[in-house]
């Protein structure tokens, strides 16, 4: 079923949005893609990926000093996921189409695929995001984790608030070895059709991550001197970290208490247009906190990422006012947790409710 966004719902809001943000870019003089601070974030989360790997494959540290730096590399993997491949892979980071491109290839190089990526994310969830059916980011865990009121509720997701979070760290495991080649050779992603893709991006599929079992499998175990199962346990880690800082970031945007998961009609009509849609579907955390805005590459402003994925994160926190203030204007949500712990507890509440309460319990805020 094609759907379709009801433009009717609130249409002057997305208009006075774009042109409250486009003022405020024209009357201070500011490009909207990357500045100084942003290309210091890339070099820093860069460098410290090329450092801490050389550090650990050729520095000759003992094995509690390499397992630490493992840890760590795993976090800045997830960092570099954030900060830069994110802002390339949706063309915002540079107003040269080239620039984003080669950026967009840090993805791949640390074990996922760009192509996919952009289609799974930039196509489907931004277009259909929290629609049960359509928007795959549901599908966390199918069988275990119930997101959506469409999943079955098996009696071991009564436990799914405790569990979840365990499997969130095998999400950077998933993309390495399974979920790139699964979705690029799906006919379907949601409802999306997902043929005919270009033959390059055969070859970018698999060289790539030839590449990175080559630097992150078979270069380590044969130049360091430790045994295979202590590497086994390393690698492990080093994914686990980087899983879990992912799927952390990126669950507290959309499934936490007060969001939406709205469900089409009969006729597959959607009730908002598609900007109040983003606003009902959508929550930041830590607005606030420098710290998070650093480290998350503007995915604590998800509001602002839906609404503008053409922009830079690093103008999120600016423009994040100008969003609230025309968004209460109009009577559309604004939603945000205040602290990343607030958020954090309102994700596991989210959890325990979904997997305990059965389809005709769910009240309309959460399904």
């Amino acid at each position: 079923m094609k759907l379709k966004f009801n433009g009717k719902n609130q249409p002057g809001f997305y208009v006075e949005v774009k042109r409250e943000v486009d003022h405020y870019f024209k009357s201070n003089n500011i490009a909207k893609n990357a500045n100084g601070a942003m290309v210091f974030k890339t070099t820093l989360f860069l460098g410290l990926l090329v450092s801490l790997y050389v550090l650990i494959v050729f520095g000759g540290f003992n094995i509690w000093i390499t397992f630490g730096m493992a840890i760590l590399i795993g976090m800045v993997q997830a960092f570099i996921g954030f900060n830069v491949c994110h802002d390339a892979i949706h063309g915002s980071y540079s107003s040269n189409g080239k620039v984003n491109k080669i950026l967009s290839y840090t993805f791949n190089l640390i074990g996922a695929n760009a192509y996919v990526w952009k289609i799974t994310h930039n196509t489907v969830h931004h277009t259909f995001t929290n629609i049960p059916g359509h928007d795959e980011d549901l599908d966390v865990a199918p069988g275990l984790v119930r997101l959506s009121k469409l999943e079955k509720k098996k009696p071991i997701m009564k436990y799914q608030h405790l569990y979840a979070f365990f499997l969130y760290g095998l999400a950077s495991l998933s993309w390495v070895f399974r979920k790139d080649y699964v979705k690029f050779f799906q006919s379907k992603i949601g409802q999306t059709d997902n043929t005919n893709h270009p033959k390059r991006e055969y070859f970018d599929l698999f060289f790539f991550k030839a590449v990175y079992y080559t630097l992150f499998i078979v270069i380590p175990l044969v130049v360091m001197n430790i045994a295979w199962w202590q590497f086994l346990i390393g690698f492990l880690c080093m994914h686990l970290a980087e899983g879990f800082v992912l799927g952390l970031v990126f669950q507290l945007a959309h499934t936490v208490e007060g969001i939406d998961f709205p469900e089409p009609d009969n006729e597959g009509a959607m009730e908002e247009s598609w900007a109040v849609h983003q606003m009902h579907t959508t929550a930041n955390f830590s607005r606030k906190s420098a710290i998070a805005a650093f480290l998350c590459g503007g995915l604590n402003f998800q509001v602002e990422h839906h609404l503008f994925a053409n922009i830079c994160h690093i103008h999120y926190p600016a423009i994040s006012n100008i969003v609230e203030r025309v968004a209460k204007k109009h009577g559309v949500p604004y939603h945000e947790n205040i602290t990343f712990f607030d958020a954090l507890a309102s994700h596991y509440k989210t959890l325990k409710r979904f997997g305990r309460e059965q389809e005709s319990e769910l009240s309309p805020s959460i399904a």
